[in-house]
């Protein structure tokens, strides 16, 4: 038996949204402020599909004993504040001392977090950490696909895992695969050899889905390597809305020597080379998304089940630092009287209240979304009918998010109208992403029309299965489609701006 360190802060930061994460934003699994702590830590996730809790009961089974520290999620925004940071991990970092001698770390973190005072948030945990414990002891880090794996992070970690699914179904096993490393490094005495590159051209987030190509067959020939092999390979493919000098896809490799390490390496570096091309993202402006989903409502041949068209609103994407409440895909739903249409999450607390004090049933003018000074377009005006309400206290089924209870405050689901088309609103940011979102205000998925949702590949974890269809659409919002199209100046030279994309040169 080991005494193991465990704890984390999870964030993944889009620089170029409107809405920062100050401490109490770190609350995506509670009504209060999350940050977990002690026995608090150890029996709070049972269940969920995350890392740390994939991890800890890792660790547990091969009789080790977990000394937990802190753990802290908060929703994809703009940068985290000095205050939210220095807190919870100053917190971390104090029971890490309070703690005494421990044999190994395990630390549950993203990979893509910015703070107001520090580029990169990760590096700088592991910093911390390891002035605690020293050289000798190994420290294993699980990562989110997304991440911006910086060379400081490589450095000071022993080893790496990274989600290898987008949907993240696996965020749990890639906990599992972190505490694996961390055994075998406890049981030989020895550190693992390494690699590491950084590649110079950046992706967007709907390319990136595993269930398609090319990320699908990089990820498969991925596995194959390894289990050839025997060397742990991961792939961090990036979150290109971080303007640091480190933004980008990278690889990592863990293995018994160094020439197999090198060898399984390059073969997997070679075939991410290669495959720019293959990411290039096509995506439907949100008035030709609406029409082509109208007719292929219309082509549904009768007596067929009808299945629903789905329609991704990635730009405004609450996983990626949006608000939820851009209203341009909306306004193009009630434009075109879009038959069976409901849009989910819009997160407008004051709507959400408003719905709530009218009661089921109630009609009224509503004022819905974003402020005119924000991107997406002025709030939707209208009359809209109270359908359904509810308390935001829901849990989850979908694959991904399977054992999270989410408080998303009050809830409600409201009828326009003049065109029928229906909103889920919700008090709390949280991506449409799991069909219980939509059933807890009377919405069956299954039998809509036609779902406009805002995510941009999680939803698919869920959703795909039932969809007839799905398009990307790229209506005005902050989480930015194209990287070419965002103003950066913190991001090195030489990075390509999307797959064949232009060549970044700072001004």
């Amino acid at each position: 038996m080991k005494r193991i360190a465990i704890g984390g802060m999870r964030h993944e930061t889009n620089t170029f949204a409107p809405t920062q994460a100050d401490y109490d934003a770190f609350s995506i699994l509670s009504a209060e402020p999350s940050p977990l702590e002690g026995e608090a830590l150890l029996t709070r996730l049972r269940g969920a599909n995350i890392p740390v809790q994939g991890a800890l009961d890792r660790l547990q089974a091969l009789g080790h004993e977990c000394v937990p520290l802190v753990w802290a999620a908060a929703s994809p925004s703009a940068h985290v504040t000095e205050d939210a940071f220095e807190r919870i991990i100053g917190r971390l970092v104090q029971r890490l001392r309070e703690a005494g001698s421990v044999d190994g770390v395990f630390l549950d973190l993203h990979g893509a977090m910015v703070c107001t005072h520090l580029d990169d948030g990760e590096g700088e945990i592991l910093r911390r950490v390891r002035a605690v414990v020293g050289p000798g002891v190994p420290i294993a880090v699980s990562l989110d696909l997304h991440a911006n794996v910086t060379r400081r992070m490589f450095e000071l970690a022993d080893a790496i895992t990274i989600f290898r699914t987008y949907p993240h179904v696996d965020s749990a096993r890639t906990g599992e695969r972190a505490a694996d490393l961390l055994h075998a490094m406890l049981v030989s005495g020895q550190r693992p050899h390494k690699a590491f590159a950084a590649f110079d051209y950046l992706t967007s987030l709907p390319s990136q889905c595993t269930t398609i190509a090319p990320a699908r067959d990089l990820y498969q020939r991925l596995e194959a390597v390894q289990a050839r092999s025997g060397v742990s390979l991961d792939f961090g493919m990036g979150f290109a809305m971080a303007d640091i000098a480190e933004c980008g896809m990278t690889l990592l490799a863990y293995g018994p020597d160094a020439s197999r390490t090198q060898a399984a390496f390059d073969e997997v570096a070679d075939a991410i080379r290669a495959a720019e091309a293959d990411f290039v993202t096509q995506a439907l402006l949100p008035e030709e998304a609406v029409r082509r989903a109208i007719a292929a409502i219309a082509a549904t041949a009768p007596g067929q089940p009808a299945r629903p068209v789905i329609l991704a609103d990635t730009q405004d994407n609450p996983g990626a630092g949006g608000d939820g409440n851009t209203t341009g895909l909306l306004q193009a739903l009630i434009d075109a009287a879009a038959p069976g249409a409901v849009l989910a999450l819009l997160i407008d607390a004051d709507a959400a209240a408003k719905a709530h004090a009218l009661g089921s049933g109630a009609r009224a003018p509503f004022r819905l979304g974003a402020s005119a000074d924000r991107p997406g377009g002025g709030p939707v005006e209208g009359v809209f009918e109270v359908e359904r309400l509810g308390d935001g206290d829901i849990h989850c089924t979908g694959p991904m998010f399977a054992g999270w209870h989410l408080q998303l405050g009050p809830m409600a689901c409201i009828r326009h109208l003049s065109s029928g088309v229906r909103v889920v609103l919700a008090s709390r940011k949280f991506q449409a992403a799991d069909q219980a979102l939509l059933r807890h205000v009377g919405v069956e998925p299954s039998q809509q029309a036609l779902l406009a949702l805002k995510s941009s590949v999680h939803f698919r974890n869920d959703f795909e299965a039932i969809a007839s269809e799905v398009m990307i659409v790229k209506s005005p919002g902050p989480c930015t489609l194209d990287p070419a199209d965002l103003h950066w100046r913190r991001l090195r030279s030489g990075v390509r701006l999307g797959p064949l994309g232009p060549v970044h040169q700072p001004a």
